[in-house]
């Protein structure tokens, strides 16, 4: 999310550049003035930079609960906006800071609108410093900071544009965060986690119980379970251990739980992914349905407006085009289970034109039809389309593509395995995105965890698990889940 640098100044100059007064052409009486919306990002950003994380300035969850619910915005805001009128407007460039007082009459929050005013009350010719009287008032007109600027004032005119020093981001997590609040007052599940034998498998496992959204049976190697458990200062007395000697019997015996309703989701847990899913399409042991079993990474990219799901990057190599049908239908009942009514699907290749020689956009094109007859449902697909269009509105505008979706996407189907792993894996590690993900198609969801996984990330596949069997009745039948994710 940027952070536009660039208060709004009420004067004759245009903004893209500055002018600086001398001494000699101040006036007493002379006056600026700039007004600022300021924002949940300012007032974060403010924190970054500054180091002062306060809890009333940057914990949303912490005002709702102890003040009324709005971020208090630094004090010393008022200042930093001072600070920009004397040395963009008055008198601009070249101006040195000598003195500032301060004095603070009433809190500022996200939201607000500020008004600073700076007016010059006096010279002194012998050190070439002017007085500037200081006012920060809001939208209210209340004010907000009052004191008083000593500045040295330039000596040479000067005029030139308006440097570019850039946007300043501000990376959030915040997707995620609602989706696993609202999973925390659904029932807990039963989760059989397979080969917890590492610390970051047995981690996530106590992580997500403590979190209030599972009840994990830990099956694998007892001995070494507790072993583990006591390194991490873990503490796993009241949770259920199924003993299995190895990976192999963990898999069979965890998936063997779920089988006899005694846990409603699987989790990998230290053992290959392939070991995990051996056990789960068995066919006469196994999990299996009649639809294909499919990944999903549901990603919070700091850089989008909304939660994103690319599909598949993690069990379907090179799939055809009716294992491609399964895959979107597992991905769309996914997005209704977390509350998307109709989700929007980008349907990617390499050009947004259909190309006979290029497989995927033939795909693509056959995806759509299919949707419009009937055979998939519940979501808004469109495709080919290449990864900008399908991301921003303004690159499809731009190549003339009229598409519901473009920009507001909420799944990426991606032609193959290859492409997805790079794509999720370049939004990870490129875009610092958290990736949270699961296996769909089976008897229940299936939790894939990753030693590289956040907290955050950890959590998430676990609440999503959570609302999937929330979605479910007890014959097994799609229902919706309560309340909407704000």
């Amino acid at each position: 999310m940027s952070i536009d640098s660039q208060s709004h100044v009420v004067g004759e100059r245009a903004a893209q550049t500055l002018v600086n007064r001398t001494f000699d052409e101040v006036r007493v009486g002379d006056s600026a003035s700039a007004l600022r919306v300021l924002n949940v990002n300012d007032v974060k950003a403010f924190a970054l930079l500054s180091g002062d994380v306060n809890p009333t300035h940057v914990d949303e969850s912490y005002v709702r609960r102890h003040l009324d619910g709005r971020l208090v915005a630094h004090s010393l805001w008022s200042g930093a906006l001072i600070s920009s009128l004397l040395g963009n407007e008055l008198p601009g460039p070249g101006t040195r800071y000598v003195r500032q007082t301060l004095s603070f009459e009433h809190p500022i929050y996200a939201g607000d609108s500020l008004k600073v005013t700076i007016t010059v009350l006096s010279k002194d010719p012998g050190e070439r410093t002017i007085e500037l009287g200081c006012r920060c008032e809001n939208g209210n007109g209340e004010l907000v900071a009052s004191g008083r600027a000593i500045v040295a004032a330039p000596t040479e005119k000067i005029v030139l544009p308006r440097p570019d020093v850039g946007k300043l981001a501000i990376q959030t997590y915040d997707k995620f965060e609602a989706m696993v609040e609202l999973a925390k007052t659904m029932p807990r599940v039963k989760a059989a986690v397979a080969h917890p034998c590492s610390e970051a498998a047995l981690e996530a496992a106590v992580e997500a119980a403590e979190g209030g959204l599972i009840e994990p049976i830990l099956v694998g190697p007892s001995d070494r379970i507790r072993q583990i458990a006591a390194e991490i200062g873990a503490d796993i007395e009241h949770l259920r251990i199924e003993n299995a000697p190895h990976s192999d019997a963990a898999a069979e015996r965890a998936v063997a739980l779920v089988r006899d309703g005694q846990a409603q989701v699987l989790i990998k847990g230290s053992l290959h992914t392939d070991e995990l899913l051996g056990a789960v399409v068995r066919r006469d042991a196994g999990l299996r349905t009649a639809r294909r079993l499919s990944h999903v990474f549901l990603m919070d990219v700091p850089t989008y407006h909304k939660p994103i799901m690319v599909t598949d990057a993690a069990i379907n190599i090179a799939p055809t085009l009716e294992e491609k049908r399964d895959i979107v239908q597992n991905a769309i009942d996914l997005a209704h289970d977390l509350l998307i009514d109709r989700p929007k699907v980008a349907i990617l290749s390499a050009v947004e034109t259909i190309n006979p020689r290029i497989a995927s956009t033939t795909d693509a094109a056959a995806l759509c039809k299919m949707a419009e007859r009937g055979q998939i449902t519940g979501a808004v697909l469109d495709g080919p389309l290449a990864m900008d269009n399908a991301i921003s509105r303004d690159a499809a505008a731009v190549k003339g593509i009229q598409s519901a979706v473009a920009g507001d996407v909420d799944i990426l189907l991606v032609p193959d395995l290859e492409s997805g792993n790079i794509l999720a894996k370049q939004l990870t590690f490129m875009a610092n995105a958290d990736a949270a993900g699961i296996v769909l198609g089976a008897r229940v969801p299936i939790i894939l965890t990753s030693r590289a996984d956040s907290v955050r990330a950890r959590m998430t596949s676990c609440a999503i698990a959570v609302m999937l069997t929330a979605a479910r009745g007890d014959g097994g039948e799609r229902r919706r889940s309560p309340g909407p994710i704000e």
